[in-house]
């Protein structure tokens, strides 16, 4: 049987490369400063020079089949020349593309003058001589935010790489016949009381509290989530010794049934290495520590659940003692057991590693 159709006998056009235009299109894949649009259509042209289908193409790069064949025609005709966008009608483009590329390189690049810490739109417009909405413009399009500042760590744990593995795998493969826990302290929780009542929220405005308080004292919390089910135990206590590390192990003993293994992941505290405690876990040979590296508790779970009891109960709540405030905490766990909810893992080791070291490297490379 023939095949018949609209398609029949149409062929895509062949793409051949000269040795410049592969330098070029490859030299936009790594400019910093190249536009998103531009990134695209480059890809393009080059999977279409290695021969490949449109659909595949199309697949690869998670486009339409349509924008294949736009810019495989487009740079069939036009080469290079045909990879910008085309002047549209309307008022033309006061700021050209060089103009934008030295203003994204200054703000990378150059420090602010008059001895600013960064730059501002103010600043950056005088120097630029552009207004600051067009300064805003490119900042926002380049995804620019030099007000901001995020703060980062790099631990210097000689055994790092070890015990980032260790602890990843047994997030990702935890034992059989085991229960792994995520345990740590969450310290200096204060029993606050605003000085003036907290006004709801109505319609229109949210509700209001005043910025000072009176503190009832503190207290803290030993907990440790269950990574599979996101169940929880936890205990107050007021102090923190290897007394009350010690006490919390107890705890976690007496709640797990006997014939399960306990693997328990957990930070450097001077407390969880005590010889009190060596000893205790030498008598209760089924509990195993896992160690994360030092000035690396993003690594534990339970940072991530602590942020959660933050979030959905401390920061708005009101308390006038401290046994009203652990009351207060007891209630909300309670309520978090009936509808537990774990906090997977995904990430594997070599992938943290990997961004590790691309940090490592930039730092090398920043001078500084």
């Amino acid at each position: 049987m023939g095949i018949s159709g609209p398609f029949v006998g149409v062929h895509r056009l062949p793409l051949e490369l000269s040795e410049r235009e592969h330098r070029v299109l490859r030299g936009w894949l790594r400019k910093q400063t190249a536009s998103q649009a531009l990134v695209l259509r480059s890809r393009i042209v080059l999977a279409c020079a290695e021969g490949r289908p449109n659909a595949q193409v199309a697949q690869d790069l998670g486009v339409s089949r349509e924008t294949v064949r736009k810019w495989r025609a487009r740079f069939a005709a036009d080469r290079l020349e045909g990879m910008v966008d085309r002047p549209r009608s309307g008022a033309p483009r006061k700021i050209t593309d060089e103009q934008v590329e030295a203003l994204v390189a200054r703000t990378l690049d150059q420090a602010p003058p008059a001895g600013d810490s960064h730059w501002s739109t103010r600043s950056m417009a005088g120097a630029a001589g552009m207004s600051q909405s067009a300064v805003l413009r490119i900042w926002r399009a380049f995804g620019l935010k030099p007000h901001i500042v995020e703060t980062w760590k790099l631990s210097t744990d000689p055994q790092f790489v070890t015990k980032v593995r260790d602890v990843v795998g047994i997030y990702l493969a935890p034992p059989e016949n085991a229960l792994v826990l995520a345990v740590d302290e969450k310290s200096q929780i204060q029993a606050l009381d605003r000085t003036q009542p907290v006004l709801p929220m109505a319609t229109t405005t949210p509700a209001k509290m005043t910025h000072d308080y009176v503190r009832h004292g503190t207290t803290r919390l030993f907990a440790a989530p269950d990574i599979a089910s996101g169940s929880v135990i936890a205990q107050h206590y007021r102090r923190h010794r290897h007394q009350e590390f010690l006490r919390f192990l107890q705890v976690i003993d007496t709640a797990v049934p006997q014939n399960l293994e306990l693997h328990l992941v957990l930070d450097n505290y001077a407390t969880h290495k005590t010889e009190p405690v060596k000893k205790w876990l030498l008598r209760h040979p089924r509990f195993h520590l896992h160690f994360t590296p030092t000035s690396a508790s993003w690594l534990n779970l339970v940072e991530r659940w602590f942020a959660e009891l933050t979030c959905r109960k401390l920061r708005r709540s009101t308390h006038r003692s401290i046994v009203e405030l652990e009351r207060d905490i007891r209630g909300w766990i309670n309520e978090w057991n009936k509808n537990p909810r774990p906090f997977v893992w995904t990430k594997p080791a070599d992938d943290i590693l990997d961004t590790l070291a691309a940090y490592c490297t930039r730092i090398n490379k920043s001078g500084q």
